[in-house]
């Protein structure tokens, strides 16, 4: 048995670090590894076929770099990639999304069974959230709205604008008004902007953020799979890698992480 590996954790881009940063405040002893492809992201208005594609060269780059388990942060690769991936790497390697979590505790939070899913296109047109709520409970009522333009504002560092909140407001409106008590927000880039979202939505709606879904996942998953977790190393170690310019994925992402980080440059094909 090899020991000592990292949980990896893949995304676009940046949106994933805000869910990597609960996991290590919720698990900080184990070592990890977090790549962005920040050089092709957005994802979310790519065709199917391309996000597989992008999504299998990250999860081989993450296995390449000793990763015993591998997280897709990213919920337009775990909608459109993550099923194929998983079939084709059998029971050997362990890749795990964030849709699902983040549908079953949904289901446990609504009261009215009104759900609202804010997403990237390609993750509203998937229809793998209604999907999966739907086999949870069958009466559900699920709206669902594509926001393509939250992801490249928060990949320019955008995310505190004044133009950042008109746009969020305009894109939930619509479910407001469909009187939903639960929300979810379908990209891990949202997450970043889940005060805003706050602000403009009041505190009669629950919000459920995958960067708050996962960490419990997680912890349960690998309390369940003793085998995967007696392989990890437990050194507290965090590496970051992007495919774009790591100066700027440094500034950015230290931001988002909450602390400064050291990045490098990963070559995937």
């Amino acid at each position: 048995m090899t020991r000592n590996k990292r949980i990896g954790v893949f995304d676009s881009g940046f949106g994933g670090l805000h869910v990597l940063r609960s996991i290590v405040r919720a698990l900080p002893h184990y070592d990890y590894l977090y790549l962005g492809d920040t050089a092709r992201a957005p994802y979310g208005d790519r065709p199917q076929e391309t996000i597989y594609s992008y999504t299998k060269q990250a999860v081989d780059f993450l296995f390449k770099q000793d990763c015993g388990l591998v997280i897709i942060a990213c919920n337009t690769s775990s909608s459109e990639a993550l099923r194929k991936i998983q079939d084709e790497y059998g029971s050997k390697k362990k890749v795990l999304g964030v849709l699902i979590p983040a549908a079953e505790v949904a289901v446990q939070k609504t009261k009215n069974k009104r759900i609202g899913i804010i997403a990237t296109r390609s993750t509203v047109a998937s229809k793998k959230f209604v999907r999966e709520l739907t086999k949870l409970d069958p009466h559900l009522h699920i709206f669902q709205k594509a926001c393509p333009l939250l992801v490249p504002l928060v990949e320019s560092g955008e995310q505190n604008s004044k133009i950042t909140e008109a746009i969020l407001r305009r894109y939930l409106k619509p479910l407001l008004s469909k009187k939903i008590d639960t929300l979810i927000l379908g990209c891990t880039h949202y997450g970043i902007l889940e005060k805003k979202i706050r602000h403009i939505i009041g505190p009669s709606v629950t919000i459920v953020s995958e960067a708050t879904v996962v960490p419990k996942k997680l912890e349960q998953y690998l309390a369940k799979h003793v085998e995967i977790e007696k392989t990890l190393g437990k050194h507290s170690g965090i590496h970051f890698f992007t495919t774009d310019r790591t100066d700027r994925f440094q500034i950015l992402g230290s931001k988002l992480f909450g602390k400064k980080i050291r990045v490098e440059k990963a070559v995937i094909d």
